[in-house]
This record gives structure tokens, C-alpha cells and sequence, in this order.
């Protein structure tokens, strides 16, 4: 399956307006009405995805000014194809001068003998906001998991600020969760254009400052829960 979605939003009239909403299956946007100078859309998998040979890609534009939250409402489920395909997915993201974006996908859990390969890049102008969250989840309870590889590629006015890529293999459970020091849940969060925040560091998490602006914390726990608290603290 190959499927391409993609949203845009413009500040018009003193207010955030979606000028293209593209749902394609299995990724589907679905707008929230009446959410003020914000323009709020959730990403619904409207089909089990992604299947190993399935190619994805998610197109967001945030126009100067405009400002958008788009979340996940269930976790991405990555499964094995029958012939061993793997599977991919991309979200190509620009955000103008003075605009903002909230991308808050649910967690990905990568299955048994499952091959999934996932890319975000982001284009920011230099006045620009950002917060992206990513949580991984190697495996459902008591299963080893499938091979990871996720790219992270963020820019600032053509300035890098994150250049990261996290590969993860399958060939036993031991050693795929040894990359994670015996954790199963990884779980990473990227502000740019925010109040810049001191490095911090505690039990199995950091936070820090990125060179050219921006924090990105980062944070490894046996579940997901446990995962996301320290990147909810202040």
C-alpha cells in the first residue's frame, strides 16, 4: 500500500485556517471545529498499518503566522509483511515565519520479524515553533521485537539543529533491547523556538540544549507511561 496524506494551514482573518485537508488510507486527518487561533486535526489509522511493502508519507504545511496541533488518538502498530517486505514512512514538514506546529503522534510499536524504516523532517523558518514527540515501543508485551531505523533530520532557517538516526536489530531480544540498556520503550521530545531550557538529567532520562537552539529530551523506561513523565515536567 502506498498512501500520501497532507495537511496545510494559513493564518487568515485573525485565525488559523486548514486550506488543504488530504486524508488517504490508512492516514486519515480529522479536524476539530471551533478550536479558536489554533487549528486542532487528529491522525486516525483508519487500517492496520503499516504491513511490511507499505510506503507512507504525511505533507504538513504551517504558513507564517498559522498555528496547528496534529495528535495521534491510537498507537502505529508496524507488522511484519508475509514475504519479509519491509515497510517505511516519511513526514515531511515546513513551518513558516511565526507559525507553529504541535506534531504529537500516539507511540509506534514495532512487532516480531517486523522491518520498518521511519523518517522526520522538519523545515522551520527562523521564527518558527516546534514540538514533536516520538515513543517507540520495541515489541509488545513479552515479544521480540522487529528492526527499527528512525531519522530524525530538523533544520532552522537552513541551519541544522537535530541530525540523529537510532537503528535497532531483531535477531534476539537480548541484543535488541541491549541498544536500549534493557529498556523496551524509547521516547524523545523536541521543542524549537521555545524558552531555552537549562541541561538536566535524571534516573534514565536528559534533557539538552541543542547547539543552534532548541532542547530535545530524551528519555528510556520499561513502559510508556513511565517513559513519557519526565518529558512532561517542566
Amino acid at each position: 500500500m502506498k498512501a500520501h496524506a497532507r495537511l496545510a494551514a494559513r493564518f487568515e482573518g485573525g485565525r488559523t485556517v486548514l486550506r488543504e485537508l488530504r486524508s488517504m488510507a490508512p492516514l486519515t486527518l480529522l479536524p476539530k471545529r471551533g478550536t479558536g487561533a489554533t487549528a486542532i486535526v487528529h491522525l486516525v489509522n483508519s487500517a492496520t498499518s503499516p504491513l511490511g511493502g507499505d510506503e507512507l508519507k504525511l505533507t504538513i504545511r504551517v504558513g507564517p503566522g498559522a498555528s496547528l496541533r496534529l495528535s495521534g488518538v491510537a498507537a502505529t502498530i508496524a507488522l511484519p509483511g508475509l514475504h519479509g517486505e519491509g515497510s517505511s514512512s516519511l513526514v515531511d514538514i515546513e513551518v513558516g515565519e511565526g507559525g507553529s506546529l504541535e506534531y504529537l503522534p500516539e507511540p509506534t510499536v514495532v512487532t516480531a520479524r517486523a522491518r520498518h524504516s521511519a523518517v522526520f523532517k522538519a523545515s522551520l523558518a527562523s521564527g518558527a515553533y516546534l514540538h514533536t514527540r516520538e515513543v517507540l515501543v520495541l515489541g509488545r508485551t513479552g515479544e521480540r521485537p522487529g528492526s527499527l531505523v528512525t531519522t530524525q533530520h530538523v533544520t532552522r532557517d537552513e541551519v541544522p539543529v537535530l541530525r540523529q538516526t537510532l537503528e535497532i536489530g531483531d535477531s534476539t531480544l537480548d541484543s535488541s533491547l541491549a541498544h536500549l540498556a534493557g529498556r523496551r520503550v524509547l521516547a524523545t521530545d523536541l521543542v524549537v523556538g521555545g524558552p531555552e531550557l537549562p541541561a538536566a538529567s535524571g534516573d534514565w532520562w536528559s534533557r539538552t540544549p541543542l547547539a543552534a537552539g532548541g532542547t530535545l529530551t530524551t528519555s528510556l523506561a520499561p513502559d510508556a507511561v513511565n517513559a513519557l513523565k519526565p518529558l512532561e515536567s517542566p
